[in-house]
Parts: structure tokens; sequence; C-alpha cells
């Protein structure tokens, strides 16, 4: 199953990608997705839990990650197995960062490959509904951690003097709180746009 999207982030190309190169970070931002252990040499291990209505799954698996640092390229590949029920997963990927004026291009193509139980939702269309919603989520969660990292160091992040009891001025605690990435699945919001995709394609289908 061929899967591609394209977004754009609100920070400069030398930025995101640095920040791409952060896996751990990176991973924070993938709703269900979490980094175990760093091999070494661009392999990572994780799984990747997802729910949709009854049906549940957790991947657990390996994945591999090259990029080159000229191109702004990445290619990622990966295969999972979900110990409960069975599915099992593999993915290949190719990511690619544009200049586009302020922000900056983010393509990707990836192909998943299924078996086992989940292979039925990959029929139906599912898959390529989660993955809309899921990239949509994860741009989210990637801005605000941008956008808290390149903030300027001011307004609520500078401390400032309060009054004791006594008359003298000390200073005060920090008060400001980074966004936090919201690293779950909205199941809710998903077969929501799965059911909306399939009555669209629906009444779009000439008689």
């Amino acid at each position: 199953m061929k899967i591609s999207q394209t977004f754009n982030v609100s920070q400069p190309p030398d930025v995101v990608w640095t920040f791409f190169q952060n896996i751990p970070e990176l991973a924070e931002c993938m709703p269900g997705a979490s980094l175990n252990e760093d091999k070494g040499d661009g392999v990572y291990t994780g799984q990747v839990a997802i729910k949709l209505g009854p049906f549940t799954a957790s991947f657990e698996g390996e994945a591999k990650v090259q990029v080159d640092e000229t191109a702004r390229t990445g290619h990622a590949e990966g295969k999972g197995f979900d110990k409960r029920g069975g599915s099992r997963s593999k993915l290949v990927m190719d990511y690619a960062l544009k200049d586009n004026g302020a922000q900056t291009e983010v393509s990707v193509d990836a192909d998943v490959q299924l078996s086992g139980p989940i292979a039925q939702f990959g029929r139906a269309g599912v898959i390529e509904e989660t993955a809309k919603l899921l990239i949509g989520q994860f741009v989210t969660n990637l801005e605000a951690k941008l956008a808290s990292a390149h903030s300027p160091a001011t307004g609520e992040d500078e401390v400032q003097p309060v009054a004791d009891d006594d008359g003298a001025d000390k200073p005060s605690e920090p008060v400001a709180v980074a966004p936090r990435a919201d690293n779950a699945v909205n199941g809710l919001a998903l077969m929501r746009m799965v059911i909306a995709g399939y009555f669209k394609r629906l009444f779009s289908r000439k008689p």
C-alpha cells in the first residue's frame, strides 16, 4: 500500500532538519509511538500502538534510519509484530525537506505491507485515513515542540521579582511550561474521519 503526504512546518529547513535527527524527540511527536532503545548505527527499537473500535494492536519491532544531510532526505525501513493479535507490518519510507519561503515543506512517501487481522482494515481504506489523521497530529505536536525550543526567552520565561512580606524583592519561580506532545491516538476522531471518507467516496462515484 502506497501512502504519500506533503505538509509544511512553520520553521526554516535548518531548524526542522536538525530536529529530525533527534529520533527520540521525533518519536514523541508521533501519536502512539514510543522509542525503547537506540542500538547505534541508525537502528532503533520501539513500538506503535493503535486502537480502532474493538481492534487494538501494539506493534513491537525495529527500524533502521539513513539520512543524506546534503540533500536533506531520509530513508527508513522497519518491521513490527503484534504479539497479542498476530498482525505483522513492514514499512519502507522516504522523506525530503525543501525550503518553502519562511516554512519547510516535508514530503513523505511510504510503502506499508500488512498481514494478519489488521490487513482487513487496509483493504477497507482505513489505513490510508489513519495515516492522514496521524500525520496531522504529528505536525501539530512537531510545531509545538519547535515553537517551544525556538521562542525568545522573554515574557513568561523571565524571572520577575516579587515583594516579600518584609517589603524586599526576591526573584519568583519561572512559570512557563513547554507544550506537551500528545502521544495518544484519538480513536474517536479517527472513526469520524474514516466514516466521512467512506461517504465522500460513496457519493462521489458516478452512476
